[in-house]
């Protein structure tokens, strides 16, 4: 690759100028500025990928030169729904590297916490005579991708805070660029938390090798786009799930989805697919199974946004899953969480027994189910996550 070859890669910028006329977003002044950001970085990191590869004729280059500087990355941060996951995305795409890595920031650091737990089984076992796991890590992770992107910059497990300091100053020193999002300013991570201080030196480290950007336009897109969907679909049937799919691929906004498992007082609770703050489930996974209260609390605490496939009308012969899909719809709505739903039929006549405790508590559910589909609950819901995610973080 050649500098000519870096001015005619598509950049972020044509990506989103595409996108905009398209319809797909709405052109943001706000999120332009991290646009242009993004595009500055890629043709930082294209030259700096040069000068790598060229090292190996260092003997010729050498002479006269000073040392290439760090590529410095970006912190992205900003309120929730503000495209910044998407605008990383893009980024992720077009920068020309192949060792390049995005994943969600608490995944990234559970693989850490692996790495260094097997490497101190080989230290336990003499395989290795290091006794400090970090060093080696981290150039084990640099080694695979020199450009990491995280989703959800996050940090609220004292595992992670008494480590980042000397994980990311080995990381920058091998080259390591960070890109990364966040619904805070790096001055308020792990705000309040247990032996701050420690972590403090992980700030100014984070400072010096990222450039912080604000990315707060006032306007949530991701609601935006949500609320022009149906959140309550019937009846059942091809089409149902094809606005099933629609309004799950805007809730996670570009993100992959995979399976995630909770653990609940030492067993686990699977969610086929979750992305983010977004879990999706059918009605047979979390209601025909011998779940509880503390199931799904544990979903409620773990996700923002709910969906829930092929929800069945229900009579006495199915009272059991009657009782567990009352007990989640209310815990769904004490948590102000927002909730996309397929149904068989409309709330009112998804419960048909003549008589019973549940006919009664069903009525109850009925008028959540509706009440739910509302703007003024979607927004409700938004300044519950928000809320949330602030609360987590200090």
């Amino acid at each position: 690759m050649s500098l000519r070859d870096v001015a005619t890669h598509p950049s972020v910028a044509r990506r989103y100028a595409h996108m905009a006329e398209s319809g797909a977003v709405t052109r943001d002044a706000e999120q332009e500025k991290v646009v242009a950001a993004l595009d500055g970085l890629i043709a930082r990191i294209a030259e700096h990928r040069l000068a790598r590869k060229s090292s190996a004729l260092g003997w010729l280059f050498a002479k006269g030169r000073k040392a290439k500087e760090p590529v410095r990355g970006l912190y992205i941060h900003g309120g929730v729904g503000r495209g910044k996951t998407m605008l990383m995305d893009l980024f992720f795409e077009l920068v020309p590297v192949r060792g390049k890595r995005r994943a969600h920031f608490n995944g990234f650091m559970a693989d850490v916490h692996d790495r260094i737990a097997r490497h101190r089984e080989a230290l336990k076992n003499g395989e290795t005579r290091e006794t400090d796991p970090i060093p080696p890590v981290a150039a084990a992770l640099a080694k695979e991708a020199w450009v990491l992107c995280f989703d959800e910059f996050s940090v609220t497990d004292i595992a992670d805070a008494m480590i980042l300091s000397r994980l990311f100053s080995a990381l920058f020193s091998e080259g390591v660029v960070l890109v990364a999002t966040s619904n805070v300013a790096p001055d308020d991570l792990y705000r309040d938390g247990l032996n701050r201080g420690l972590f403090l030196p992980f700030i100014d480290i984070l400072k010096r090798h990222a450039a912080i950007m604000r990315l707060d336009s006032g306007t949530d897109y991701r609601l935006e786009k949500l609320a022009r969907l149906p959140v309550y679909v019937t009846p059942l049937g091809a089409a149902a799930d094809r606005m099933m799919d629609e309004a799950w691929e805007t809730a996670i906004g570009g993100r992959k989805s995979g399976e995630e498992k909770l653990t609940i007082k030492g067993r686990s609770l699977v969610v086929p697919r979750a992305a983010g703050r977004a879990a999706r489930i059918t009605f047979a996974d979390i209601c025909e199974k011998p779940l509880g209260a503390r199931d799904y609390l544990a979903i409620a605490q773990r996700f923002d946004t709910i969906f829930i496939d092929h929800v069945p009308a229900m009579d006495i012969s199915r009272r059991n899953e009657a009782k567990r899909f009352i007990l989640l719809v209310d815990t769904l709505y004490d948590r102000s969480k927002r909730l996309f739903l397929s149904a068989e039929t409309e709330p009112a006549a998804l419960y048909t027994a003549a008589s019973g405790t549940e006919k009664f508590e069903f009525a109850r559910t009925a008028s959540r189910l509706v009440e739910m589909q509302s703007r003024e609950w979607a927004e409700k819901a938004a300044a519950a996550r928000q809320a949330g995610a602030e609360q987590e973080l200090f």
